[in-house]
């Protein structure tokens, strides 16, 4: 049986199921309709590249690993004690489940105000200048005026009056913070002058400087701290306003123990902290009077430093703090005083 295709091109090799196969004419007559296959050209081999990993946006202040002289870790989370401008170490507590200094540097980057506050001596400008060691300070009180944040003018040895800038105007054109410290003692009126520049207008206007315009550069930040139980000390809504974030700093009595404070006046301190915390005292000694207390230990003696502890006291707790005193050392201490003249011997 021949095929379809023509004589003798190709036979069929089984009918179930139909098949053929090639004869001696089928190449002859295949031979017309074949395209010979393109030369085969190799294919370029493509480099592989790595992908890089996604980087996050930068913020307003990318903090350089170790700034402060401190341990960071990934994500910028500081993972052991900050160095101070002063060279003593900071210890990070924890603030929201994160080292305070890196808190405060991500509430830096984020344009969040921070307002610190809490008793005299409890570490608010240590965490501030941990977290911030190129921060401009200004010390205020009841007589900070508006020429002690921007400037005012001063004679030169030549006899002219040229205007010398002040710390918020240094912050804002340098782009680093600005911290505020008893920032609640200063008159409302005097601190309005820095509002403008801590909102979305981010500047201000000297008047004193014939109408000077200063823009605020990235990374420009305020940062305060508030005393509230010191006297003259008045947090007013359109500074609370200001300040979206408001941390209270308390002391570290666990910090105290480490730096090898005497445990003895360490329980004086927790013992008079939650007498104070019931209303029963006003006052209870803070981290800072405990390493004054050790420092005093060191050079006087024990007894000394004990006794110091409760002549600090306000006059209307020393009783209270004399009778936790007593109780804590075992003996009974008076407060710090000169005695009888020395007489030389003969």
């Amino acid at each position: 049986m021949q095929s379809a295709r023509g004589p003798g091109e190709a036979e069929v090799a089984s009918t179930s199921p139909l098949a053929y196969r090639a004869t001696a004419t089928t190449a002859s007559a295949a031979a017309p309709t074949i395209t010979p296959a393109p030369p085969r050209t190799p294919r370029p081999k493509t480099p592989t590249t790595p992908t890089a990993a996604p980087t996050a946006a930068p913020t307003t202040t990318p903090a350089p690993a170790g700034a402060g002289g401190s341990a960071v870790g990934s994500a910028g989370v500081v993972t052991g004690p900050v160095k101070r401008p002063n060279g003593m170490d900071y210890h990070p507590r924890l603030l929201s489940g994160m080292p305070d200094v890196t808190a405060l540097r991500r509430l830096r980057d984020a344009g969040v105000s921070a307002l610190m506050y809490g008793p005299p001596g409890t570490g608010k400008t240590s965490v501030v200048e941990a977290a911030f060691p190129d921060c401009i300070t200004v010390q205020g009180d009841g007589d900070t005026v508006v020429a002690d944040f921007v400037g005012d003018y001063t004679k030169t040895p030549d006899g002219e009056f040229v205007f010398v800038h002040g710390p918020l105007v240094r912050a804002m054109r340098d782009g680093v913070p600005l911290f505020i410290d008893d920032a609640t003692l200063i008159p409302p009126t005097v601190l309005a002058v820095v509002y403008p520049a801590m909102d979305g207008r981010r500047q201000i206007v000297i008047k004193a400087n014939g109408g000077e315009v200063v823009d605020a550069a990235p990374g420009f930040y305020v940062v305060a701290g508030h005393n509230p139980g010191v006297h003259g000390a008045v947090l007013t809504d359109a500074l609370a306003s200001r300040f979206s974030v408001q941390v209270q700093v308390s002391s570290d009595y666990d910090l105290a123990d480490q730096l090898g404070v005497d445990k003895k006046a360490v329980r004086v301190a927790r013992n008079l902290a939650t007498r104070q915390e019931r209303g029963e005292v006003g006052w209870a000694p803070q981290l800072r009077e405990l390493l004054a207390f050790k420092k005093i230990a060191a050079v006087l003696g024990a007894d000394a430093a004990a006794g110091n502890l409760v002549g600090i006291a306000p006059e209307e707790d020393r009783a209270t703090v004399a009778a936790v005193v007593r109780d804590a050392f075992g003996r009974t201490v008076t407060p710090l005083a000169l005695g009888a003249r020395i007489t030389p011997k003969p």
